[in-house]
């Protein structure tokens, strides 16, 4: 089984991160292009604006999100696909967000959807 890791875009580099992933609909705020070290860009893959919002990082709303997050994911298989194909390619696979929550992010659900 692949490796799949998770870590914020803020955080630098690593030799061991593998292939660097952006899964965020968002370019993360104060984050230069050229100095990010960020492999792929997989916007598509994030939540929804809508859903994004609605959740707003609430730990309350952690289980809903996690279902509908899950849903949308299922309904556009070809983001999971694309995921799955980068990490076939690579020994080890980082999924980056910008979310300063690292206990609740949609990285998370992503991440153990992958390795399901």
């Amino acid at each position: 089984m692949k490796e799949v890791r998770l870590k914020r875009a803020y955080d630098p580099p690593t030799e061991d991160d593998g292939l660097r992933v952006l899964v965020d609909r968002l370019w993360p705020r104060g984050l230069r292009r050229t100095g990010a070290a960020i492999d792929r860009w997989l916007k598509e893959a994030a939540p929804s604006p809508a859903l994004r919002r609605w959740f707003g990082h609430d730990p309350a709303r952690w289980t809903a999100f996690r279902e509908r997050y899950q849903a949308e994911l299922a309904a556009h298989p070809g983001n999971l696909a694309a995921l799955r194909e980068l990490m076939q390619g690579s020994g080890r696979l980082t999924l980056l967000y910008a979310a300063r929550d690292t206990g609740y992010n949609h990285a998370i659900v992503l991440r153990d959807v992958l390795i399901k």
